[in-house]
């Protein structure tokens, strides 16, 4: 069998009881007494329980504040939990539409550069054109 290590522990101080619960038969009635004193004098020093003031707040480990509107069926509860969903996804959508401008301004400025250039937009399609260009700019950066 493969037990665990708490049933270990357990095990072994069931198998210690029963061995002193055996062995303290075998005991002098003298010894016996003397223990009986010696408990009943370590109960007497025992400190007396007094409730201990604690206070605990509920769910604050798991990211609310302890304060709770009347249980997770209220509407309040329920605003609480889809409202920052509602604003990621408000905020996702700008993201988008920023982003989505911004292509639309950059294609813009391609388009007018290539308008107000002097070259047609056929010698942009054009293979030979290209090469040579790039053969120009090569030489003068030499």
């Amino acid at each position: 069998m493969n037990y665990s290590k708490e049933s270990q522990d357990l095990d072994f101080a069931y198998k210690v009881r029963r061995a002193l619960n055996e062995s303290s038969e075998n005991l002098p009635t003298q010894t016996l007494d003397r223990l009986a004193q010696a408990r009943k004098m370590a109960m007497s020093r025992k400190k007396k329980e007094s409730p201990a003031v604690v206070r605990v707040f509920r769910n604050v480990l798991a990211g609310a504040n302890g304060f709770q509107f009347s249980g997770p069926s209220s509407w309040l509860g329920r605003a609480g939990l889809a409202l920052p969903a509602i604003v990621l996804i408000a905020g996702l959508a700008g993201i988008y539409e920023y982003e989505q401008q911004q292509n639309i301004n950059e294609l813009a400025d391609i388009d007018t550069s290539m308008l107000v250039d002097e070259l047609p937009p056929a010698a942009y399609v054009d293979t030979g054109f290209t090469t040579y260009v790039n053969n120009k700019q090569n030489e003068e950066s030499q």
